[in-house]
């Protein structure tokens, strides 16, 4: 399952994949338009799991793949 995560460090956002930083210093919706993109890609052969942090902290999970539910 591929994992990525949308948090915010200081002012800025960055984008995490299985825990690797892809990149940082984005605005919220250009680091959520890059997480939609790369589940995008591999949402066809595996399941996505995209974590993405609210403004006050919470983090709230969505799910895509072959099956569109967790495993």
């Amino acid at each position: 399952m591929l994992r990525i995560a949308v948090v915010q460090k200081g002012a800025d956002w960055t984008v995490l994949r299985d825990g690797q930083l892809l990149a940082q210093g984005l605005s919220r919706s250009q680091a959520i338009e890059l997480a939609d993109n790369l589940a995008y890609d591999s949402e066809e052969s595996e399941d996505v799991e995209i974590l993405v942090q609210d403004y006050t902290g919470e983090v709230k999970a969505r799910y895509s793949g072959p099956d569109d539910r967790p495993s």
